[in-house]
This record gives structure tokens, sequence and C-alpha cells, in this order.
């Protein structure tokens, strides 16, 4: 299967903000991380930057990205920095990406199409329903999976950018999620569960005092060869985010010609 930008290409993220006391009595860990994106969605925006990383055989890549996130409007920005060559020197301009709903629009991303231009895909139409196909995993997809935890338990509090976070682990599934996920992202998530090879997700979870997400770690499996890490870290909460939908006029129709996979 096609492994998008992820295989194209071929730590940790913290937050920043006030520092903030942990209740000494934490909720049941399940309840407390599968209850995420009901928070997101109550912080109304956030900052995000994101890292992910693709291990195929003995290949390992790294791409890495900044931008903002509204949860309520269900929409994002991104710049993804791609992999730099042997001596250091930039290979790729960076790949400006937008996150409207189901729709992933991708700028600098495929050859033949011009740099003034937008590559436009539904997500569910995705093999991996874009959860690491465009470098980096929609946080409120991510919230929407750990809907589905299990086997959670509390590692123990933690600081990330000042702010005191408790940190859990467990296991998501994206095809339990794909069944109760909001309209928005359910296409996505089903076309997930058919694409990976496992749609069982370890993950490791960092939730602020007000229940939000500050950093998530997944991992995503292909096959026996191919596993990619995802890490996306949430900060600034509230903050304005306006994302403008690219016009008809600015998105290309052609033919796109990408990177064959490994």
């Amino acid at each position: 299967m096609g492994l998008g930008l992820a295989a194209a290409a071929m730590s940790g993220c913290s937050g920043s903000g006030h520092a903030a006391e942990v209740d000494p009595v934490p909720v049941d860990p399940a309840t407390a991380v599968r209850h995420a994106a009901d928070a997101l969605e109550g912080a109304g925006t956030s900052k995000v930057r994101t890292w992910m990383e693709m291990a195929s055989g003995g290949t390992r890549v790294a791409i890495s990205g900044v931008g903002v996130f509204d949860y309520v409007k269900r929409r994002g920005e991104l710049t993804l920095a791609l992999p730099r060559d042997a001596v250091g020197v930039a290979e790729h301009k960076p790949i400006t990406e937008l996150l409207i709903s189901r729709t992933l629009y991708m700028k600098n991303r495929g050859e033949g199409v011009p740099a003034d231009k937008w590559v436009r895909m539904d997500t569910a139409e995705l093999a991996d329903g874009n959860l690491v196909y465009g470098g980096a995993t929609d946080p409120l997809t991510t919230a929407e999976m750990l809907r589905t935890a299990r086997g959670v338990t509390l590692v123990g509090e933690e600081t990330l950018g000042g702010v005191r976070v408790r940190h859990y682990r467990g296991t998501a599934d994206i095809a339990r999620a794909a069944e109760s996920a909001a309209p928005g992202v359910r296409g996505a998530l089903r076309a997930a569960a058919k694409g990976f090879a496992v749609t069982a997700v370890p993950f490791e979870a960092y939730l602020d005092e007000e229940g939000r997400l500050r950093k998530v770690r997944q991992r995503f499996t292909f096959s026996d060869r191919a596993v990619v890490t995802s890490v996306t870290g949430l900060y600034r909460f509230g903050l304005p985010v306006r994302i403008r939908v690219p016009d008809e006029d600015d998105v290309y129709t052609g033919k796109i010609v990408s990177p064959r996979n490994p």
C-alpha cells in the first residue's frame, strides 16, 4: 500500500504555556484519555508541532512540522520540513498542508504541479485515511482514536514546557474508532482500518489539568517491516486561528506524479 509523504521523504514535542498544578487525585486513566477529544473542542484552537518517523527495513526518515488547528471548525494548517540530504542541504521545499474536515490540501507536493497550485484529496479515499500520508497526524483524528483507549495506565506526572501533565500509556483501535468517531473523521478512519496491517495503535498521551492533550505519541504498523511513529505536541490553546480554503481556480486538476513507495 502507499505510505504517501511519509514514505516519499525516506524528539518528542513539548508545549509552552503557564505552569499549572495537576489535581492530586486523578480520574480513572481510561476515562481521562477517552475525553481528550471533548477537551480539545472545548479549548477551541491551539498551535501544533508534529514529528513523524518512518522505519522500513534498515532505513529511518523523519518529517517535522509546525502549525495551528481549529478543533471546532475542524480545520488546520501545517508547514512540513522534509529531510535534508547527506551534506545538510534541503532537498525539498517545505510542504504547506491544509486539513479542512475530510479534505486534505497540499502545496509543493507532487511532481509537475505548478508552484502556486494546491493538490486536493479526500481523506476517506486515502488508503491510510491520512493518518500518516501527509507526513503528520491530524490532532483531532488522534483524539477521536483515543475514545477507544484500552489498557490505560497512569505512568506518572511530568512537566512539558512549564505545564504539569499526566503521562498515560495504552492502546487505541482504528477499527473501533471508525464506528464511534464524529462524522467528519469517520470515513478517514474506516479507510485506515482497512489499510493498516494492524488496527491496534499503542500510544502515550500527556494531558494537562483540563484534560487537554499536550503531547501524544502513536505507533502505526503497516507490515512487519514498515512502522510509523507519529508525535504531536499542542500548546497556546485559544489563540486566534484563521484558515482560508483555496479557491477552485487554485486547485490543480492534472495528473500528479508521486515518488514510488518502497
